[in-house]
């Protein structure tokens, strides 16, 4: 018997900076440790503002400087549907996370909070660094690597075992 994919899906506001980048850090860590059978990831937006262009270029630079690989990714506007798919739907900011709990139906069984949830390095939003300078987007992968390392751990802790 196969066992069921654990889904997480990564949500910011355009999906083309935070959540691309998180998108691209969890799926490299979930490869590193030979999970790919078992977890699949995807970004999402809640705004309709870029859906099918690639990541940001800044962001796409500052990831590939660390070995993670955004090239193949698009943006998508974040839908009703994917709660019925997703075991994870994790925002990167509470106007984000507000968004989402609209279109969230009420029997949900999953998980609907914020990227700093799983880390206690950070707390609160991950700032959108598409207005500022490359530091921002520097700080925000520095966030999305403690944080996505600490969902993994999670996520295997709660049952999934390659």
């Amino acid at each position: 018997m196969e066992q069921k994919k654990t889904k997480v899906l990564f949500v910011c506001l355009g999906n083309i900076c935070r959540s691309p980048t998180a998108h691209g850090v969890f799926r490299q860590l979930v490869e590193d440790r030979g999970l790919s059978h078992l977890i699949e990831t995807d970004s999402a937006g809640t705004g309709a503002y870029h859906v099918g262009e690639p990541p940001d270029h800044r962001a796409t630079m500052e990831a590939a400087r660390r070995g993670y690989d955004l090239s193949d990714l698009r943006a998508r506007q974040a839908v009703a549907t994917d709660f019925g798919y997703y075991d994870y739907v994790i925002a990167m900011d509470v106007q984000n996370l507000g968004g989402l709990r609209s279109i969230c139906p009420a029997d949900y069984p999953g998980y609907l909070g914020m990227m700093t949830d799983f880390t206690d390095r950070y707390e609160g939003d991950v700032p959108d660094p598409y207005f500022g300078g490359a530091a921002g987007f520097t700080h925000v992968l520095d966030m999305l690597e403690d944080a996505c390392s600490a969902l993994l751990d999670q996520i295997v802790v709660r049952g999934v075992s390659g």
